[in-house]
């Protein structure tokens, strides 16, 4: 396949791209403030659920290294197969994170001073850049399957570490907030 056939066939995932990089994000906040117990279902909070999403933001950083380190020795086989493990980890995280918001009341931060600062940062930058991975992931999983490496590798350089920092900040905000769990 020549390079104008590989940009073909992305383009005919472009409105995939664009509805589900807005569509997300929209859907996510309107659940975020959706509780199943307005609306009359009874529920137990999912209050396990945190730690739980945690872990799979500490395993998806895991998986994106080890994803690198394939690629870097050349073995794209293996590095396809733990990109796509961690982009099903990602929606896994991303069902429990609107399963345990549906079922129970947000956490508030209760540290101060300084400390409080760096949370919000971190919290602030964790949620916008979470956001904006999902195009940029979208985009390159598209190259690689429509078989442009050269352009997947250059939007695989923003996207890699934007989504390390997505899921490392994922984790640090949950060891930041867990003390104030209820």
């Amino acid at each position: 396949m020549n390079s104008a056939e590989n940009i073909q066939n992305e383009k005919k995932y472009n409105k995939w791209i664009v509805i589900l990089s807005v569509v997300v994000p929209l859907a996510v906040a309107a659940l975020f403030g959706v509780k199943l117990k307005d609306l009359g279902i009874k529920v137990e909070p999912l209050t396990f659920l945190p730690s739980i999403y945690a872990t799979i933001n500490g395993c998806t950083a895991i998986v994106l290294l080890l994803a690198l380190w394939a690629i870097k020795k050349g073995n794209r086989r293996l590095h396809e197969r733990l990109m796509k493990f961690a982009i099903l980890l990602s929606v896994v995280f991303l069902l429990l994170y609107i399963a345990y918001h549906m079922t129970s009341d947000s956490t508030k931060f209760g540290g101060e001073g300084v400390i409080a600062y760096v949370y919000y940062l971190i919290l602030i930058t964790h949620i916008l850049l979470s956001i904006v991975v999902i195009p940029f992931v979208l985009i390159t999983y598209v190259r690689a399957i429509s078989n442009n490496f050269e352009r997947h590798k250059k939007i695989a350089r923003i996207t890699f570490p934007l989504w390390l920092y997505v899921a490392v900040t994922g984790v640090i905000v949950y060891l930041m907030i867990s003390p104030y769990y209820v």
